[in-house]
């Protein structure tokens, strides 16, 4: 499995950015999750939001509950990660992941078995 974010930048306080996360590899039938994580420099790497390729259940901590929201769009193999409300605290290199089944510790980087490169994002005035 082959991952590629982007869609990363500068934003101000207060504002938006929807990240990317082309896919390819997958084999057809497959029930897999797609994560998003975001590690800021000297900070342990966090989950920030997943969805699931089965029934589209999508998962938040209370950190970006009712900020972020992730889908996806099969036709094109993408996850989205649409960021709204931004604060400085968000500033951090964001990945996005995949692991084959669901599982409870989907906010839990060593779940996942591919990784894509990281896109900064950075909240700042």
């Amino acid at each position: 499995v082959q991952l590629q974010a982007s869609g990363g930048g500068l934003v101000q306080p207060g504002g938006s950015l929807k990240l990317s996360c082309l896919a390819s590899g997958f084999v057809a039938g497959d029930s897999y999750v797609i994560g998003w994580f975001r590690q800021a420099p000297g900070k342990e790497r966090e989950g920030v939001s997943c969805i699931s390729s089965y029934d589209g259940s999508t998962y938040y901590p209370d950190s970006v509950k009712g900020r972020f929201t992730v889908s996806r769009d099969n036709a094109k193999n993408t996850v989205y990660l649409q960021m709204t409300r931004l604060n400085p605290e968000d500033t951090a290199t964001y990945y996005c992941a995949a692991r084959i089944r669901w599982t409870v510790n989907w906010g839990s980087a060593s779940e996942y078995t591919s990784w894509g490169q990281g896109t900064l994002v950075t909240v700042s005035s």
